[in-house]
């Protein structure tokens, strides 16, 4: 899959992890009771990120990444400083 959003300087893209639907005794959750997700996988960095690299798992703060949808697939742009942590 070819990646669509290519970033500028020190943004990140992500494709956005789909939160959970339903509980972990398997009741389902309602489209609004569900929290957005603040964990990502990278999918393209820009020329001056260097801490993170495509193929990480990255965490954001809530409300720093913009969203966007290209072609039915949800990304997230956030600066590099916006970035909290990566998961392994």
């Amino acid at each position: 899959m070819s990646v669509k959003v290519h970033p500028l300087a020190d943004y990140v893209v992500g494709e956005a992890e789909v939160a959970a639907s339903k509980t972990a005794s398997g009741l389902y959750l309602p489209e609004k009771a569900t929290e957005k997700p603040k964990v990502a996988k990278v999918v393209a960095v820009g020329k001056d990120v260097k801490q993170v690299k495509v193929g990480d798992r990255i965490i954001t703060k809530s409300y720093s990444p913009t969203e966007v949808k290209v072609e039915n697939v949800e990304y997230i742009l956030v600066k590099e400083e916006d970035i909290l942590a990566t998961v392994k």
